[in-house]
């Protein structure tokens, strides 16, 4: 056995799964052996759900099913609603929100008591959360901002319903085209940390909302989710200070700033998602009639490439999407959750199937041999 040490697990292989293929030096991804690129567009996040938690795509007849079972499934309990408004009144953060509640939902699951490797009860397990967690979502920010939430519809996709609650009115088809694509792209990515955080949980033989628990919090943190909202934020000073987009970049650059949106832990060329997310943002600034924040991010990742090695990843373009669909800058990493649960359940089944209690080593780099002093001696 080596006891080489190596932090952050880097190059370390872990497990095997049949879920997502990534090659970092080719810019690939695919979902159980289907190319990204073949599918984004045309399949929706609800038939990739079925794809990722059962291994094939769904007939049109278990599509329907799927649909209907997983809409059914949106509302919440009145204590999670009050539990909710109480924490949007504390001006919570909207992922420590998510967390909280998500947690919260395993009360009124009525598989709660399932054995944990059931996968019966843990699909529909799966099915509640993922239903869930956009009307909790929706919710919380229309309460924050002082509106009323709005009710779920069973008569909407899983995307159209979410914009719906979060926007009051049903959402223009680029919108929806453009969110359930988005959806679908984030749904898995081999095993990032959120990812490796929720099979840790199940290994253990804790129960589903345990593990989508787990990934949430650390989704979380600023090394995972939220390179997004930076995007944005960036674009906005950009915006807001009035300087040529071209001249911005490069004194960032020359300044030794770091440009959130690019590079990847795992790709070292540009992320595939990112050429499906750009043209949406530009679909949606030309529907608008304002391409501005598509072209300043077009500028930067012009730049980008001449000054330095870096590409866009993922959260590079989906930053300048959402905010031209309203979508509040402090949601994007609970959105990130609301799409990426597909895949930690998903993992979780995996891990469910064929278990083993993951517990690395770690080596001890302390003294030895010190001698014990007792209290009143010290």
């Amino acid at each position: 056995m080596s006891d080489e040490v190596k932090r952050g697990l880097d190059g370390v292989v872990v497990f095997e799964s049949n879920l997502s293929y990534i090659d970092g030096d080719a810019g690939e991804l695919g979902y159980r052996g289907y190319a990204i690129e073949d599918f984004a567009q045309e399949a929706s996040f609800e038939e990739v759900l079925s794809l990722l938690w059962n291994g094939a795509w769904p007939t049109p007849a278990e599509h329907e099913e799927f649909v209907a079972r997983l809409a059914a499934e949106r509302d919440l309990a009145p204590p999670v609603y009050d539990l909710i408004e109480e924490l949007a009144a504390q001006d919570e953060n909207p992922m420590a929100m998510l967390r909280t509640v998500t947690s919260m939902l395993s009360a009124y699951d009525p598989d709660t008591d399932a054995e944990p490797d059931d996968r019966e009860a843990n699909i529909a397990k799966g099915c509640r959360i993922t239903a869930k967690i956009p009307t909790a979502l929706a919710a919380f920010t229309r309460l924050r901002d002082g509106n009323e939430p709005v009710a779920p519809r069973e008569d909407l996709t899983h995307a159209e319903n979410f914009l719906y609650m979060l926007n009051d009115e049903e959402p223009d088809a680029v919108a929806v085209d453009a969110f359930d694509t988005a959806l679908v792209l984030h749904a898995d990515h081999g095993l990032n940390a959120s990812t490796f955080a929720s099979m840790v949980t199940t290994s253990t033989l804790s129960d589903l909302h345990s593990g989508v628990t787990s990934a949430i919090g650390t989704l979380a943190g600023s090394l995972h989710g939220g390179a997004n909202q930076n995007v944005m934020r960036m674009l906005k000073e950009i915006d807001e200070s009035d300087a040529d987009p071209d001249e911005w970049i490069e004194q960032a650059v020359e300044e030794g700033r770091r440009i959130p949106g690019f590079g990847h832990r795992v790709y070292s060329v540009r992320d595939p998602r990112a050429n499906i997310l750009a043209s949406y943002s530009e679909r949606l600034g030309e529907q608008s009639g304002d391409r501005k924040w598509y072209d300043y991010s077009v500028t930067i990742e012009e730049h980008m490439a001449e000054m330095t090695r870096f590409s866009p990843n993922v959260d590079f373009y989906s930053a300048s999407m959402y905010y031209q669909m309203g979508i509040p800058l402090d949601i994007y990493t609970p959105i990130f959750a609301l799409s990426r649960v597909g895949g930690w359940i998903a993992h979780m089944l995996e891990q469910y199937d064929d278990n083993r209690l993951i517990r690395p080593l770690s080596r001890y780099a302390g003294e030895r041999g010190r001698e014990f002093v007792p209290l009143d001696e010290r």
